[in-house]
């Protein structure tokens, strides 16, 4: 059974932060693994196994994170990634399969749009903690998860635009 320990500092609070995007990113490099298998589209496979990379990379940058702060990386639970995860299994189920590219689509729209606040939460707290090192590594995550935003909102309206034209 999981001990609780009461967070009591704000290094604290900020390492048990780090811990939920360990596991944030280790979930979403594992979906987006499952993703490329689900996707149709070959573009939309290439952008999913492109991302999948920069996840990689993202997490390695955590856990330089958690090595700059003399801890241990170790993951703590991230609730909503999980909720993330299991609404879009269930859209992919429900989806006609010509619809499973707009779900993929739609469900990493809201996984960017989190993992944005997350860092930039992280970045916020790190930054007053005078952490510039840390701060370089989730400003590094960060960007780039601006730009798989900035890619997935491309990619969402040229499919909506394609199923539009579709249907008419």
């Amino acid at each position: 059974m999981l001990e609780h320990v009461k967070i009591t500092t704000p290094e604290e609070l900020f390492v048990s932060s780090l811990g939920s995007t360990l596991k944030m990113e280790n979930t979403v490099e594992e979906m987006l693994g499952e993703l490329v298998d689900e996707a149709g589209d070959r573009e939309l496979k290439q952008q999913l196994s492109h991302h999948r990379e920069e996840t990689r990379e993202q997490i390695r940058n955590v856990e330089r994170a958690f090595e700059a702060l003399g801890k241990e990386a170790d993951e703590s639970p991230c609730l909503p990634i999980e909720a993330i995860e299991k609404e879009g299994k269930a859209k992919l189920k429900l989806a006609d399969d010509e619809l499973k590219d707009a779900v993929i689509l739609a469900g990493c729209a809201e996984t960017e749009h989190h993992e944005i606040a997350v860092y930039e939460n992280l970045i916020a707290h790190a930054d007053a903690m005078g952490l510039e090192d840390v701060v370089a590594l989730l400003r590094e995550n960060l960007e780039q998860e601006q730009h798989t935003l900035g890619e997935v909102l491309k990619a969402m309206l040229k499919t909506s635009q394609q199923k539009a034209k579709a249907m008419r």
